[in-house]
């Protein structure tokens, strides 16, 4: 019978041999052959080896295992830092010695502690692309609908790529604030609109987007590029309403002073209309108070002239009679006649008839006061110095009443006063001449530029200034006349006295005769038109010209400064030339 060593140190020597010893008084008590008790030793050898043989594969596989297993970790150590971006790690070994559970020992610390590294890194790409993500969101206008979290790419976990998330925020986030400052301008400018157009700016903003509300906080407001093209749009639109209310506003304000100018509205009246005239010429951007352009005010402005308008035509004929009498008063101040009478019924006829609007008669009238205003300028010049001749006109004849007057020496009172005027007076008139022929000069100059004969009063002023000329010519005659008779009666009381001796002579002379040349002043202070000359209740010349004596230039008849001179001396002038 064969032997089996049964002496396994991991069993014992007590166990082994006290089965075995157990078996074989059982096979002896059995009386089992020695055929048998070989045969099961063999069995009991065969199962010892299966056992150790499943133990060695088992132990085999164990080995394979760590060994893939400390494969895996240097895989997954490489892996996490190419992962992090990391070259080097200060947890790793640098000699791979020992035993495989002792180098996985080794290695397992770094992996931890790559993994939490890993970890936290994956936790900084989620929060940064989190905050990337909301704000494209924001910009895109689809925040609300964005879902979950955004995915990380482990695979690139690095520092660099971080960054480069980071900055992405960082260009974002400025996007954002420039977006949000372009909103709040934006919305700004909404309100300034809306208030000077009278608008409820919450509906109009809201009508944008709910959340630029004044209500909703800044950060919450929407920056998406459908909210700001929105908001520019309404911004255009409230812009392209203030532009056409403000023309709209500025038209009825300029008929509103045109109405008020037209009926000589008080300044009461009109102040009620400030806030719609002071806009009367300011721009878009200078219109700025609130409510300065609402529809109601407008509305109001639109009444206002719609009745002024009605109340227009009631008082045209009021209206129409004092551009009227303003007319007339120009054309009186400038010595233009015109029939008052026929203008005033051709006006009434008109307004009565309704063939002519009443703003287009008033507007024709202001043409006719500025065309009559632009020809008084143009007479002007010519009329001031009629003014000064018929003035020295005046002078003259005064002086003359005074030449006559014996009494004008005596010592009475006011008799100084007489004699400075009439110092004054003899300057005057000697410049008579000179004024005569400058008036003719200018008149004729003014005729040939505007083809039309200058007239004073109806009465032409070439005519009056040929006039003028022969009666002075006339008068200068008789003064020679009268001298002539008072030296003949001189000499014949002179022979008489010599004869028959002295006599008293009268006071004044038999024939007394006064003669006035020029212009003379009616009872109203008004100069005549016409020139007279009166000769002991003689008749007197009109404007017309004599058909039986031509009348001379004035160049040929005027008298000289030195025949006034010597006319005013006492002396005898120098004959004129006919």
């Amino acid at each position: 019978m064969a032997e089996v060593d049964f002496q396994n140190p991991l069993l014992g020597d007590t166990t082994c041999g006290s089965l075995l010893h157990q078996l074989q008084k059982i096979w002896d008590e059995v009386g089992e052959s020695d055929e048998e008790r070989d045969k099961m030793l063999l069995q009991l050898e065969q199962e010892c080896l299966d056992v150790y043989k499943r133990k060695v594969d088992q132990a085999a596989k164990s080995r394979a295992h760590l060994l893939q297993a400390l494969a895996d970790a240097k895989l997954e150590l490489s892996t996490l830092l190419a992962s992090l971006g990391e070259k080097t790690f200060v947890g790793i070994p640098e000699k791979t010695s020992g035993t495989i559970k002792e180098q996985l020992a080794a290695i397992a610390p770094a992996l931890e502690q790559l993994w939490k590294q890993k970890e936290e890194r994956i936790k900084d790409f989620s929060d940064v692309q989190t905050q990337i993500q909301k704000i494209c969101g924001e910009i895109a206008g689809s925040s609300n609908q964005q879902a979950g979290s955004p995915k990380v790419d482990e695979s690139d976990l690095s520092l660099k790529k971080l960054s480069e998330f980071h900055d992405q925020l960082k260009e974002l986030q400025k996007e954002k604030s420039d977006r949000l400052h372009k909103v709040l301008e934006l919305v700004s400018t909404v309100h300034d609109l809306c208030a000077v157009l009278g608008i409820d700016f919450y509906s109009t903003v809201t009508e944008v987007h709910p959340s630029l509300d004044d209500a909703t906080g800044v950060g919450s407001k929407s920056i998406s590029n459908d909210t700001l093209a929105r908001l520019a749009k309404t911004v255009i639109a409230l812009k392209e309403d203030k532009k056409q209310r403000l023309k709209k506003l500025q038209e009825l304000a300029t008929q509103l002073i045109d109405l008020w100018n037209l009926m000589d509205t008080s300044e009461e009246e009109r102040s009620l209309f400030d806030h719609v005239t002071c806009n009367i010429s300011a721009s878009v951007d200078e219109v700025n108070v609130p409510g300065a352009l609402a529809l109601d005010l407008i509305e109001q402005a639109e009444v206002e002239v719609e009745r002024l308008d009605k109340l227009k035509f009631s008082r045209m004929k009021e209206i129409a009679f004092k551009r009227q009498g303003e007319l007339e008063e120009i054309f009186a101040h400038a010595h233009i006649e015109i029939d008052s009478q026929a203008a005033r019924e051709k006006i009434l006829s008109l307004i009565d008839s309704g063939s002519v609007e009443p703003s287009e008669l008033l507007a024709d009238m202001d043409n006719q006061i500025i065309k009559a205003k632009e020809e008084a300028i143009s007479r002007k010049d010519i009329l001031d110095k009629v003014e000064k001749w018929m003035s020295a006109c005046e002078e003259e004849s005064w002086l003359d009443d005074y030449n006559r007057d014996d009494n004008r020496y005596n010592a009475s009172r006011g008799a100084h006063l007489n004699l400075k005027r009439a110092e004054k007076a003899r300057i005057l008139v000697n410049k008579i001449p000179g004024l005569v022929e400058t008036l003719v000069v200018k008149t004729r100059a003014w005729e040939e530029e505007h083809g039309l004969t200058f007239a004073y009063d109806g009465v032409p002023l070439l005519a009056m200034l040929d006039e003028y000329a022969l009666l002075r010519h006339d008068r200068e005659e008789e003064k020679r006349r009268m001298r002539d008779q008072k030296k003949f009666h001189e000499q014949l009381n002179t022979e008489q006295e010599a004869i028959f001796g002295s006599r008293p002579s009268p006071a004044r002379p038999l024939s007394s005769t006064k003669k006035v040349v020029g212009p003379r002043v009616n009872g109203n202070g008004t100069p005549n038109r016409r020139l007279s000359l009166n000769q002991n209740g003689g008749t007197a010349r009109s404007g017309k010209r004599d058909s039986a004596r031509p009348i001379a230039p004035l160049n040929y008849v005027a008298i000289s400064k030195e025949d006034a001179a010597s006319h005013v001396s006492g002396t005898e002038p120098a004959p004129v030339t006919p």
